[in-house]
């Protein structure tokens, strides 16, 4: 075998290899990506708007309400946090039990949609079948 059929034969070997790997890293990445669309980030009560249920990336407007604060990203969310006593509540999408805004575990979806839970155990159990 000559030099030059032995390097071609190497070259053709190297360039199969590369395409396998970026092939097979492309396939990797978009699991990744399905996967983290998926999964819920937790996030601080103070950059969501209880009322909208949606995270914002800017600090929401605190609302005092019997010790406890909750967040409203206007003044007319502002005004149903304080007057409206349900507004402070959400359903566990996990456990079925009503939470306190306030107190609850926040996830927020990729899409800035947010749930509300319990416990960090029942966030981490959260699947998009979950809620719906």
């Amino acid at each position: 075998m000559t030099k030059k059929s032995l390097f071609t034969k190497v070259l053709f070997l190297n360039i199969i290899s590369l395409v396998a790997i970026l092939s097979f890293g492309t396939i990797t990445q978009a699991e990744t990506n399905s996967q983290q669309s998926k999964s819920l980030t937790e996030v601080d009560s103070k950059y969501v708007c209880m009322i909208t249920d949606q995270e914002f990336a800017r600090e929401q407007i605190p609302v005092e309400v019997e010790g406890k604060t909750y967040y409203g990203c206007c003044e007319m969310c502002k005004a149903k946090i304080k007057n409206n006593p349900q507004s402070r509540e959400a359903t566990d999408p996990i456990s079925g039990n009503t939470v306190d805004k306030a107190e609850a575990v926040i996830g927020a979806a990729p899409d800035g949609k947010v749930y509300y839970f319990e416990s960090e155990e029942n966030l981490s159990q959260y699947s998009p079948s979950a809620a719906n």
